[in-house]
């Protein structure tokens, strides 16, 4: 596996956890990085800095114990309050900022920022030089293909990003206009990487060991970032290392692991955002990691009206239990 370099900073490996909103908080942060994540990236934080006083806001912007490099993600569309948001993420912690113009999300969109930036190539440019200028730690942008499929400017905005002093870039293999239909596609990230010297991140459908070793030799790409498949399968990391680097395949974890993992997710889950937000978010991460397993649909009504975290922990054991007791394997 080739290293991987951020600025100063050299990853363990190509594995980036991506920044996902509502998901990528630092109890999961911690957990993947544990897992086997050679970098992870916070939450999608706003630029408005008179938003940060939000409750929100502040929970995304805890760093402390987080694993270094730290790498946080920002999102506006106005380059002063970019560098703005920039300078003071720097301040509170932030090793690497990365700058978000890859999210589809319409209330993003509509505001001018994420991938529909990208429309805008005078803009794009007047906010990486902005930032980039703004402070003295690597900037890192995420991009997709193009705004849809006949205006994919990916090239020249990547082109763009390595002018202004963009330390690394991060590819999703769709448009704006697909959001998260569809395949994604490849080759565009392939001429992307070809087009510039920069260390290019390969992002889209990267599900499975094989297809991680089918998208780096598609792309050439230098890291792939892992979004969605990292949902209730934070171990996806180390068992894409395992076989990057020995071409075999690790057996799926067993119950008892799994059980162990969303334990501990749970309870870090309860501790940081206290019991009753925390209760609330530990039942979408139960949902992911339980839905591959038989009863899982009926256990979740039964578990979704649970509100303390004592009976949520204790509900998880009685299901694994019963899935002890019948033996139940799990799918790899």
């Amino acid at each position: 596996m080739s290293v991987v370099r951020i600025g100063p900073y050299t990853l363990p490996n190509p594995l980036i956890l991506a920044p996902m909103a509502g998901v990528t908080d630092q109890p999961f942060r911690q957990l993947c990085h544990r897992l086997g994540a050679g970098l992870v990236v916070s939450e999608m934080v706003t630029s408005d800095v008179r938003l940060w006083n939000s409750r929100k806001s502040r929970l995304r912007m805890v760093h402390e114990g987080d694993a270094e490099p730290r790498s946080v993600q920002i999102a506006g569309g106005d380059a002063e309050m970019l560098a703005e948001a920039a300078r003071r993420n720097v301040e509170m912690g932030a090793q690497i900022i990365d700058i978000n113009m890859g999210c589809p999300a319409k209330k993003v969109c509509n505001k001018a920022a994420g991938s529909a930036l990208m429309k805008d190539e005078a803009l794009v440019s007047a906010i990486l030089d902005a930032v980039v200028k703004a402070v003295d730690v690597p900037v890192t942008l995420k991009i997709r293909t193009g705004w849809d499929r006949a205006n994919k400017n990916g090239i020249t905005v990547a082109k763009i990003a390595e002018q202004a002093g963009i330390a690394a870039l991060a590819v999703h293999g769709r448009t704006r206009a697909d959001l998260y239909t569809g395949e994604a596609e490849y080759e565009t990230i392939a001429a992307i990487k070809q087009a510039v010297s920069i260390p290019v991140f390969a992002n889209g459908d990267i599900d499975s060991p094989h297809k991680a070793k089918v998208v780096l030799e598609a792309t050439g790409a230098d890291a792939l970032l892992i979004g969605r498949a990292a949902q209730g399968r934070p171990w996806i990391f180390r068992e894409i290392t395992h076989f990057l680097a020995t071409g075999t395949e690790l057996p799926a974890p067993s119950l008892f692991e799994i059980e162990r993992i969303l334990l501990e997710h749970m309870i870090a889950l309860h501790a940081f955002y206290g019991d009753v937000m925390g209760a609330r978010i530990a039942r979408k991460h139960v949902g992911w990691y339980l839905a591959t397993l038989p009863g899982a649909r009926a256990f979740r009504a039964d578990f979704n009206r649970l509100e303390t975290p004592d009976e949520q922990c204790a509900s998880v054991r009685l299901f694994f239990a019963e899935r002890h007791n019948k033996g139940t394997e799990v799918a790899a």
